[in-house]
C-alpha cells in the first residue's frame, strides 16, 4: 500500500514537507513549550497571514512574503513587552488581530479570486509544490545554525531570563532571536496546517517528548522523531480516508499527546 502510495509525485513531496517540518517543530517547539510561550508564537502565526495577502497583493509567493512579515511582527511583539506599558497577553491580543486584518484586505484588493486561499488558513500539505520544499529547507538550515551558535544563550533565558541578564546575557537580543525562529517556523509550517494550526505542532510534539526527559538535546531529538512519525500516520491517515490533511494531523498530535498522558499518570 504504502508502494502504491509513493508513486505519486504530490505524496512525496507530502512526506519530505513532513520530515522537514517536523524538524523545525521539533528543534523550535522545545523552546517554546520550555519557555511558555506557545500564546505568542500563535500571534505570530496569525500574523503572518497578514504576508501571505501581501503575497497576494503583489503577485509573489505568499510563502515569501509571510518570512519578512513573520519576523517583523515577531520583533513587534518583543519590543511591545519591553517598552510599552501593556500586558504580554494583550500585545498579543492585538497583533493576532491585526495580522489576519491586514491579510484580509491586502486579499479583497487583489482583483480576482485567491485559488489556493484555505492552504494558508487550514494547510495543505498535499498541495506543496518543489520550490516550497526549497523554502522549508532553507529555513530549517537557518534555524539549526541559529540553534547551534546561540544553544547556550537560548538555554540561559529559557529556564530563567531575569538570571541570565545578571550574568550578562544579552537577554532582549536572545529573546528577539528567539521571536524570529518562531516566525521562520511558521513560515515552514504555513503550508502543511495553516496559520490556524499552528501552534498544535509547535507545541504538542514537544509536550509529548518533555514527559520523557528533561535533557534539552535529547528533548528535540525526541520532538523531531515524534513529530515525523504522528505527521507520516496523520498525512496517511487524511489520504486513506479523504480528510482534510491539516486537521487530521493535528487530531493524531492531540490523542497521541492525550494517551501518553493518561499512560504516564496510570501506569
Amino acid at each position: 500500500m504504502i508502494e502504491n502510495i509513493l508513486q505519486y509525485q504530490f505524496m512525496q513531496r507530502a512526506f519530505i514537507a513532513a520530515v522537514l517540518v517536523s524538524i523545525a517543530c521539533g528543534i523550535v517547539g522545545t523552546y517554546v513549550v520550555i519557555k511558555r510561550i506557545v500564546s505568542l508564537s500563535g500571534a505570530i502565526s496569525h500574523a503572518a497571514f497578514g504576508g501571505v495577502g501581501l503575497g497576494y497583493f503583489l503577485g509573489v509567493n505568499p510563502v515569501l512574503a509571510a518570512i519578512p512579515f513573520s519576523i517583523l511582527s515577531a520583533m513587534g511583539i518583543g519590543a511591545i513587552r519591553d517598552r510599552v506599558k501593556v500586558s504580554e497577553d494583550t500585545a498579543i491580543g492585538i497583533l493576532w488581530s491585526v495580522g489576519m486584518a491586514i491579510g484580509i484586505i491586502f486579499i479583497n484588493l487583489t482583483p480576482g479570486n485567491a485559488p489556493d486561499l484555505f492552504s494558508y488558513l487550514f494547510g495543505s500539505i498535499l498541495t506543496i509544490d518543489n520550490s516550497d520544499l526549497y523554502i522549508m529547507f532553507i529555513l530549517d538550515l537557518i534555524i539549526i545554525a541559529t540553534v547551534f551558535l546561540f544553544q547556550r544563550e537560548f538555554l540561559a533565558i529559557s529556564f530563567d531570563e531575569e538570571f541570565s541578564k545578571v550574568l550578562g546575557v544579552p537577554t532582549e537580543f536572545i529573546y528577539m532571536l528567539l521571536l524570529s525562529l518562531v516566525a521562520l517556523s511558521v513560515v515552514v509550517l504555513i503550508k502543511v496546517v495553516g496559520v490556524i494550526l499552528i501552534i498544535a505542532l509547535l507545541s504538542i510534539p514537544a509536550a509529548i517528548s518533555k514527559q520523557f526527559t528533561y535533557d534539552i538535546k535529547k528533548l528535540m531529538a525526541f520532538s523531531i522523531i515524534t513529530g515525523a512519525i504522528l505527521t507520516t500516520v496523520g498525512l496517511l491517515l487524511s489520504y486513506i480516508f479523504n480528510l482534510a490533511s491539516g486537521a487530521t494531523i493535528i487530531l493524531v498530535l492531540g490523542i497521541t499527546f492525550t494517551v501518553v498522558s493518561l499512560v504516564k499518570k496510570y501506569w
